[in-house]
């Protein structure tokens, strides 16, 4: 018998990671999350072709959230505002960067295609902050809506759980500051004309660039930027103030476009302009990457050398005071930058200060009847 102990054979190929490529959405990972006890990785053996094309389309699925409040205090020393109201957990706009998607570790599902696919929502949102407002040991303090994940992203058309929370806050004459990359808050016009009057609301819109295809891919379901802006002056010219985000600045990918940004903004009506860098905390790290690898292989490498060089090193510095702007020569130039083009464009002269004084508490469910 021959022997074959000596005969070498040829090595299978290690299986190659492919992303996760679906119409309409961002993430090209669906990594686990991090408190999860098992990783999985999914990767291309050759057979999976048919499967991954009757897959193309990815539905969106809804998931009840039940909480026994719905105003979250804040108390990070970087942030403007110190309660806040987010009626969805998840957002189907998909942006490959956004900074909330490790939120989605908490419900047990991944911070990539389940964070724009999977959405959390809040039944009894109006209920609850009904009956947070009427609490006799309530003060009055401005509640941001809508900050970790947009309030007005796509589901909200047949939900209506932001209309619903704009309608008791006007109700109660309570101030709100909004952010929102939605063209969908135009539907809510009536509400924020009549909060205006009142000096109750202010609403950012973020721009992260002029570039519609960039934008197509960063921001698959939102509003396109054209969009956004003509939303902006609509609001303004009916007399609600309003402002841009630039945020989050991604060096060597949409940073050239600041300044072009603050411009159109200004002539849609806004008063204010600010940016932030991008963030990229927990899952994150690998999430954007993997998106840059996809959508902008020409640039990825020196993008993250950048986004480094401005976090001492790292991918992600979450330290206050540095986490929305980075540090080094990178981050003073942007500084410089943003500082020089508001000053030209005669923009943040001045911020409006939202009123508490109007504010009235609603009355408390109760099956006694008022003396007046």
């Amino acid at each position: 018998m021959e022997d074959k102990t000596d005969e070498t054979f040829e090595q299978a190929p290690e299986p190659v990671v492919r992303p996760l490529l679906f119409r309409g959405r961002g993430a090209t990972l669906r990594p686990d999350g991090r408190f999860e006890s098992q990783r999985r990785e999914v990767f291309d053996d050759g057979w999976s072709q048919e499967e991954r094309d009757s897959e193309a389309r990815l539905e969106t699925e809804l998931i009840i959230d039940t909480a026994k409040t719905v105003i979250t205090e804040n108390k990070s020393p970087d942030i403007s505002f110190e309660l806040s109201i987010n009626p969805y957990r998840g957002c189907e706009h998909g942006c490959s960067y956004c900074f909330a998607r490790p939120t989605h570790s908490y419900l047990g599902l991944s911070a990539g295609l389940d964070f724009e696919t999977k959405i959390a929502y809040k039944p009894d949102a109006v209920a609850l902050l009904r009956k947070e407002l009427a609490h006799k040991s309530y003060r009055c303090r401005p509640i941001a809506l809508g900050i970790n994940t947009d309030g007005w992203q796509p589901i909200e058309r047949k939900l209506g759980l932001t209309r619903g929370l704009l309608e008791v806050l006007a109700a109660c004459r309570h101030p709100v500051s909004i952010v929102t990359k939605s063209a969908l808050i135009e539907r809510d016009l009536d509400l924020l004309v009549d909060m205006a009057r009142d000096d109750l609301v202010h609403v950012m819109f973020s721009v992260t660039t002029l570039d519609r295809g960039l934008a197509r891919s960063m921001e698959p379901r939102a509003a396109t930027p054209q969009r956004r802006l003509d939303a902006m002056r609509m609001l303004h010219e009916a007399g609600v103030p309003v402002g841009v985000l630039f945020a989050p600045l991604i060096p060597a990918l949409n940073d050239h476009d600041m300044e072009a940004v603050f411009a159109v903004a200004k002539d849609c009506g806004a008063e204010v302009a600010g940016y932030a860098l991008l963030r990229l905390p927990y899952e994150l790290a690998d999430i954007f990457p993997a998106w840059l690898a996809t959508h902008a292989p020409g640039r990825a490498e020196h993008v993250m050398s950048i986004i480094r060089q401005m976090r001492g090193g790292k991918v992600y510095d979450s330290r206050f005071g540095t986490r929305m702007t980075g540090e080094g020569e990178f981050a003073e130039l942007y500084a410089k930058r943003a500082k020089l083009a508001t000053k030209r464009l005669g923009l943040n002269k001045f911020r409006r200060a939202l009123n508490t004084s109007a504010f009235r508490p609603p009355l408390a469910e109760t099956n006694q009847l008022s003396l007046f």
